[in-house]
């Protein structure tokens, strides 16, 4: 599924984006990185099958102006978590309802919006070991998010179908709980795993 597709991860400096960039390169997977340290994000974009944009919230509207006359007709996966400095603890989700929404109304329909990638702890990925967490991915499009469970699975992790991309709501404010959880537990990265034996959904 990813074989021959070239992955431009948008946000490629900063921790999230470095983490995951650097997991699929060790998986063998073709990578570029657009960051102000590199790339130009746009010029990344353009030579890109999949974009996977791991900025901050703050700065995701200017990077998706950035990016958008370059993705149309392909995947993008928007790993944004509507983070608001600094009561990052309490959920404040976007009037789009979710920062996924508001990243495919930027982009239009011309371009297939999946979310996911965001309860998984950077600094945990960003090492060798074995990250014991789950990435839901969102998404309208099966197939697509087919792509994103087969990225999350190069990076080590285990993927799975979350729905439309209207949930991505539900991940995103989890953010700020498990941000609750780490400081009131003493939690190094706390993440989510779905329990239960799941039997892979039939195509």
């Amino acid at each position: 599924m990813l074989e021959g597709k070239t992955i431009a991860v948008i946000g490629g400096s900063g921790k999230l984006g470095g983490a995951l960039a650097g997991r699929w390169q060790k998986a063998g997977l073709n990578v570029i990185i657009g960051s102000r340290a590199g790339m130009p994000n746009a010029a990344a974009a353009a030579l890109a099958d999949i974009v996977v944009v791991t900025v901050p919230f703050a700065a995701q509207a200017a990077t998706i102006a950035d990016i958008a006359s370059q993705v149309a007709g392909k995947i993008v996966i928007d790993t944004t978590v509507p983070l608001v400095p600094p009561k990052v603890m309490r959920v404040q989700l976007p009037p789009e309802g979710s920062a996924a929404m508001a990243a495919k109304a930027l982009l239009g329909d011309g371009v297939t919006v999946i979310s996911g990638f965001h309860n998984v702890a950077a600094h945990k990925l960003a090492t060798d070991q074995y990250v014991d967490c789950d990435v839901l991915v969102f998404g309208d499009d099966k197939v697509a998010r087919g792509i994103g469970i087969a990225l999350a699975e190069a990076a080590g992790l285990r993927g799975l179908h979350g729905g439309a991309l209207i949930n991505s709501a539900a991940a995103e404010a989890l953010t700020s709980v498990l941000i609750f959880l780490n400081k009131t537990y003493k939690v190094d990265g706390a993440g989510i795993k779905i329990t239960g034996t799941l039997i892979d959904p039939v195509d």
